[in-house]
């Protein structure tokens, strides 16, 4: 049977129906949450196979609105991706609430706003015009600062409403930039824009808006400062799906309106690019100088996003042979980097909860006492390092041939100080942990899954390494006409 829109429907809903029965009666339990939630990955999966004839369209008239929907390979590659750390997350919640005292009415809230975090991500993943778009992010953004409220401390409060004011404020930035589109252009579907749209000032003033609000959200350089904070309160499986997912998706639509509306917009990528840069250098500055386990993991989040902003360089007025490797590196960095934040979020948050420490120099001794957690740490840092086998060295390498077959040496010199700067900060963590003549904090145990969630999210991400080639098949066109396809 071959996937039908009824199906994705119920991709999209079924998450939010599932949190809303778990906010009723919150589980206690990974083995429920794994019993009820492994259909979602699997149902993914199922609709990722189903598109090798081609991908799927549509629209949804809703009086004078009319919505566009499609679903191709790499929404469907995004999607699985999706299911499977909110699948991870929800098992590390359920483990993380037996390890810690935790707000009753916070936990139950936990999981409805989970299941709107994977309905505004899957919305974002098949949209196809700006006001689906727009729509799935806002309730991502919602869903999100709602989550890191949930521990309910002054300190959680004030990074939370901090959050929320720069996620209203780049909404605001957004809707402006619609407004101008459509007033110059009179529709919102991303095929009759890129269809239409000429390079005039007013579509690179709304591009312009467009941008500057998603990089808002996306924490990247240097309108990164909200980033660090929240998650310095978060509890850890909000931390590990938000550094793993949220802000990706604000990448992803900037990438997607950027190749269908300024494509040759040479100058823009640029810029881009270099912002990129120069988050890879500051966020890895940060995360070296960090005194905390969770600022510098968080740090390492606006270093690692900066990666992936040298997909617009690399992509805009270069040869198709320069673009198809730029575009796989990117999508390829993106998943790794998923897998293994989490994995890293995660692997920290055990380290952190046990040994009751929250500065580097609190951690004597784990070496010992904690080796598998301090072992996924350390796995999910080869992937975040860059090295072989992982899906970052993968990444990195079609990143650097598409550098020196272009010409663009700049971001040869950021990979490699990026690479060097990931390395050090890791070292920092792991020489902390190995120190064996200074007293030891009390640890207290951890449920196994806590540990065992972390370790599978991390040898998935060097995994995805080695199995590159099968996930790079479905990278086909993403609606815009210039983006290259793969063989």
């Amino acid at each position: 049977m071959s996937p039908t829109p009824f199906h994705l429907l119920w991709l999209l809903f079924a998450p939010l129906a599932l949190g809303l029965l778990a906010w009723v009666r919150p589980p206690r339990h990974s083995g429920w949450v794994l019993l009820v939630a492994l259909p979602l990955p699997l149902v993914a999966l199922w609709l990722l196979l189903g598109l090798e004839t081609g991908p799927m369209t549509g629209h949804l008239a809703l009086g004078p609105l009319t919505l566009h929907w499609r679903l191709d390979g790499l929404a469907a590659l995004l999607w699985l991706l999706t299911q499977l750390l909110l699948l991870a997350s929800a098992l590390y919640a359920a483990s993380y609430a037996h390890a810690t005292p935790l707000r009753t009415r916070g936990y139950a809230w936990l999981w409805p706003l989970l299941g709107g975090l994977a309905l505004g991500l899957g919305l974002i993943w098949i949209a196809a015009d700006l006001l689906l778009l727009y729509a799935g992010l806002e309730l991502m953004g919602l869903c999100a600062v709602g989550m890191m409220l949930l521990p309910g401390s002054v300190e959680a409060l004030t990074a939370g409403l901090r959050y929320l004011l720069f996620a209203l404020v780049g909404s605001l930035t957004w809707l402006l930039g619609i407004a101008l589109l459509l007033g110059a252009w009179g529709r919102l579907d991303l095929t009759g824009l890129a269809a239409v749209a000429q390079p005039d000032p007013v579509t690179q003033i709304a591009v312009a808006l467009l941008a500057s609000g998603l990089l808002l959200k996306g924490a990247i350089f240097p309108l990164h400062s909200w980033l660090a904070p929240v998650h310095g309160s978060a509890w850890t499986p909000v931390s590990a799906i938000h550094g793993a997912l949220v802000v990706k998706a604000s990448f992803f639509i900037l990438l997607l309106l950027w190749r269908a509306l300024l494509p040759e917009a040479i100058a823009g990528a640029w810029a881009l690019g270099l912002l990129g840069s120069l988050a890879v250098l500051w966020g890895g500055v940060q995360a070296w100088r960090a005194v905390g386990l969770k600022q510098l993991v968080a740090w390492s989040t606006v270093g690692q996003l900066g990666y992936l902003m040298l997909a617009f360089p690399l992509l805009a007025g270069t040869s198709a042979a320069v673009a198809l490797m730029a575009w796989q590196a990117t999508w390829l960095q993106l998943a790794g980097h998923a897998l293994a934040k989490a994995a890293m979020f995660m692997a920290a948050g055990n380290l952190l909860l046990s040994t009751g420490a929250h500065r580097l120099e609190g951690l004597t001794g784990t070496s010992r006492r904690l080796p598998l957690s301090l072992m996924t740490f350390g796995l999910a840092a080869v992937t975040l390092m860059g090295l072989p086998p992982s899906a970052g060295f993968t990444a990195k390498w079609l990143w650097l041939q598409a550098s020196l077959a272009s010409g663009q040496w700049l971001w040869v010199v950021v990979l490699a100080l990026g690479s060097l700067l990931s390395a050090i900060y890791v070292f920092r963590v792991l020489r902390c942990s190995f120190v064996e003549d200074a007293p030891e904090p009390a640890f207290r145990n951890l449920p196994l899954g806590m540990e065992l969630i972390a370790l599978v999210l991390a040898l998935a991400a060097i995994g995805l390494g080695l199995a590159a080639g099968w996930p790079l098949s479905f990278l086909a066109p993403a609606g815009v006409p210039s983006v290259p396809s793969v063989p």
